[in-house]
């Protein structure tokens, strides 16, 4: 088997990402660097490190390397427009619960974005039950999630009245600002590890009213992109949402799930 494809069947099988043979290059480049890192002498000695490591934390730092994460605040304009068009129809109005999932938070802008988004449109905010829950494969990535704090570049797009109402800005000693999102913000939030391909999906007791799930199933291939999306059926109900990358779409001969705007669908 040669390196590569060792790699490939590591990542396949612990994280079900599938890893193109165009995309050799690439990990190899990545990979290089920390053989010298660890002053290994091959590929296969950094295999070894990382299939035998029983933390995990090696194959993330893998999964890291390997997939981009990169994510803004109020990405795919297109669905918060159709958010605040159906707002009132999206939501259990009487009992005034709302359960959001972001399937794939990376380091936190979409679901920070979700509850400003609500914080600044749903119609008497402080009397509706909202949590907000936000999972990602990686650790790593997730603590950044948690702390929310973001660069000038970050929120370069978001308008000043939202950045000022909703974050701290704090400068250092070089007079360099970073945004930190508030604590009344953060608050809705829970922050988990939570591997879409192997994770317990039992775990989720009650339906939630969106999942967001963007530029994570182009990592996989059609039988997992499959099984994940029947998983995700699991937990939503006639009214309920699910949006997918605008680079993203699930196959026309699926019909659990119809489109009702690009890149959101609905349980058929």
């Amino acid at each position: 088997m040669s390196e590569f494809k060792m790699f490939q069947k590591l990542i396949y099988n612990d994280v079900g990402i599938s890893l193109a043979d165009h995309k050799r290059t690439l990990v190899q480049s990545r990979l290089r660097k920390w053989i010298r890192e660890f002053g290994l002498s091959s590929y296969e000695e950094l295999y070894e490190k990382i299939a035998s490591d029983k933390s995990g934390q090696m194959l993330m730092l893998l999964v890291n390397a390997i997939t981009t994460n990169v994510t803004s605040f109020f990405r795919e304009e297109n669905q918060w427009i159709y958010m605040q068009e159906h707002l009132n129809e999206m939501f259990d109005v009487k009992n005034r619960r709302i359960r959001i999932w972001s399937a794939a938070c990376s380091s936190g802008q979409e679901p920070y974005s979700i509850i400003i988004f609500l914080k600044e449109h749903l119609k008497n905010f402080d009397e509706w039950d909202i949590k907000i829950l936000a999972t990602d494969i990686s650790e790593e990535i997730l603590k950044k999630a948690i702390n929310g704090v973001y660069t000038k570049k970050d929120v370069e797009n978001m308008p000043k009245n939202i950045l000022l109402k909703h974050f701290n800005s704090i400068k250092d000693s070089n007079g360099i600002s970073t945004f930190v999102v508030k604590d009344e913000i953060k608050k809705y939030i829970i922050f988990r590890v939570f591997n879409l391909v192997t994770g317990d999906f039992s775990m989720f007791k009650n339906y939630f009213n969106i999942v967001f799930c963007r530029n994570v199933m182009i990592y996989f291939d059609r039988p997992t992109q499959n099984q994940l999306l029947e998983q995700f059926a699991k937990l939503l109900n006639k009214k309920s949402l699910l949006f997918i990358g605008h680079s993203e779409s699930i196959h026309k001969k699926d019909y659990t799930y119809k489109l009702v705007a690009p890149s959101i669908y609905k349980l058929n």
